[in-house]
């Protein structure tokens, strides 16, 4: 009796020291993989040239993946050339004071913030496509649909033309001289940041999927708060896996910014990009959102 008795209490010793054991190492899997990741962490390359003053040269490529070639003069060369400021340059608001978090940024883009207030998240944008369109004579291709769904023009501006507003009724009328200057064109921009923004372009561009995604094209979400921000650069792999780098305005309106990737530091500052992702972007996650691009 005493014998069985004794081998059953070997035979549960023997259960309770395995049970333990693999309780153990269940709970150590996830420690292991956090220190994993860290250890990768540590050991990632940097991927930032401080001393450059482009986007393209701002940021280096992970291993195993090449620039998407653009040619010379084109809109996604523009951008992937874009001159920055010093690195380190802080991100300021259009009446001169700091952005409250300085943290998800690795450039800034050389673009004056009008101390009006008006160049917001999707001005901002604006205004760098049009600045583009303006120095390349396409000039006659500028032009926004407002809030209300109204195209309003630069060359009809030019011509002399502003909008008479009331409520959602807009009709357009010839009261003002014609005037094709540069200091006209930047009064028409600040009538398009007062008129226009994520919700108008959200609504008046043409969707895109992830995997026809290039340069020039943009990540919005459409309201009041809305978001939007715009791929500078893109990348690809032996296997067809791209990597984009995105800048983005802000309200209040304030020094556009390259922004860092805050959730996957192996890559970052490049995002993966896909279609009905939530996508944390610094200060904002995109969800229930869409791609477009101007046309």
């Amino acid at each position: 009796m005493f014998y069985v008795f004794n081998c059953m209490t070997k035979k549960l010793l023997i259960f309770l020291i395995f049970t333990s054991v693999a309780v153990l190492a269940f709970q150590l899997k996830p420690l292991k993989q956090r220190l994993t990741k860290v250890a990768t962490s540590i050991q990632t390359p940097n991927l930032i040239n401080k001393d450059s003053l482009t986007i393209a040269s701002r940021v280096d490529i992970p291993v195993g993946y090449k620039r998407v070639f653009y040619k010379s003069g084109s809109y996604e060369d523009y951008l992937r050339n874009y001159s920055l400021k010093p690195f380190g340059s802080k991100i300021i608001n259009y009446d001169n004071t700091e952005y409250f978090w300085q943290g998800g940024h690795i450039g800034i883009l050389e673009i004056p913030v009008p101390k009006n207030g008006l160049q917001q998240c999707a001005d901002a944008l604006i205004r760098i496509r049009s600045e583009y369109l303006w120095a390349n004579n396409r000039k006659s291709e500028i032009g926004f649909n407002f809030t209300s769904g109204h195209y309003c023009s630069w060359k009809k501006y030019a011509e002399g033309y502003r909008p008479k507003i009331n409520g959602n009724k807009v009709t357009f009328n010839k009261t003002a001289n014609a005037n094709s200057s540069e200091e006209n064109f930047y009064k028409y921009l600040n009538l398009i940041y007062m008129y226009s923004g994520t919700l108008s372009l959200y609504n008046e561009l043409q969707p895109i999927k992830a995997k026809h995604l290039k340069i020039g094209d943009m990540l919005i979400k459409g309201g009041s708060p809305g978001h939007i921000v715009m791929i500078c650069d893109e990348i690809v792999n032996d296997k067809g896996d791209k990597l984009f780098l995105l800048f983005q305005g802000n309200t209040p309106a304030q020094s556009v910014h390259l922004v860092k990737n805050l959730e996957n530091d192996a890559i970052s500052p490049w995002y993966q990009l896909k279609d009905d992702a939530v996508i944390p972007v610094s200060n904002y996650t995109f969800s229930s959102s869409k791609y477009v691009r101007f046309k």
